[in-house]
């Protein structure tokens, strides 16, 4: 008994291989716990009830409001600046109630008053040239040319969005690389017990012969 305990005692290098496996299972299960409770659950919550539609452009309009947007000048430089809010009024082809469009689902969460932020620059009058000029390449670059737009219903039933901060491969990544460190973790286990299984039968082997 003792000869076949000291026989499947693991060596420094299998030892560390095993830890190695050991760790990486952790390290999948732990990431996808991770990403299920803090970032997939809210993305598919947001994704849920949602899909693509047509749209088309009904008015372009700048509102009176103006919004404040934070710069920054340097290490230890920031400041805030004033934007003039831009609307796109859509029709989509799911509905005849118009809506408003956004950039993504972060520029709707940040101002669901605006079509659009500008990269928040130290002078305002830059800002609204920024914002004019989107203005102008809604009005004139694509006016009444369909595109494709994202919605949802539960959500946000008034407001669609340009494109998607949550697309089906950000949300594969995000599920597709725990799992292979938790099956590579796996393979390690598995093929360091394997191996240390037919190292001791080999030498089992190896004896009956010699006797």
């Amino acid at each position: 008994m003792a000869r076949s305990r000291a026989a499947y005692e693991y060596t420094e290098a299998e030892d560390k291989s095993m830890r190695l496996g050991f760790l990486l299972i952790a390290a999948g299960l732990l990431s996808l716990l991770g990403l299920g409770c803090c970032w997939l659950r809210p993305a598919l919550q947001e994704r849920g009830g949602g899909g693509s539609a047509n749209c088309t452009v009904l008015a372009v309009r700048q509102l009176g409001e103006r919004f404040a947007c934070t710069f920054s000048c340097g290490a230890a430089c920031r400041g805030t600046a004033r934007y003039p809010c831009l609307q796109v009024l859509v029709r989509t082809s799911r509905s005849s109630v118009p809506a408003l469009l956004h950039e993504d689902e972060r520029q709707l969460r940040t101002n669901p008053k605006c079509s659009y932020i500008p990269p928040c620059a130290r002078d305002d009058q830059e800002n609204s040239e920024n914002v004019t000029y989107k203005q102008k390449y809604w009005k004139e670059k694509v006016g009444s040319q369909p595109f494709t737009c994202y919605f949802n219903q539960h959500l946000r039933p008034d407001d669609v969005m340009l494109k998607r901060t949550h697309d089906e491969t950000v949300l594969l990544h995000c599920f597709l690389w725990p799992v292979v460190t938790f099956l590579v973790g796996v393979l390690i286990v598995v093929l360091t017990i394997c191996a240390k299984s037919l190292a001791v039968r080999a030498e089992a082997i190896k004896k009956k012969k010699h006797l």
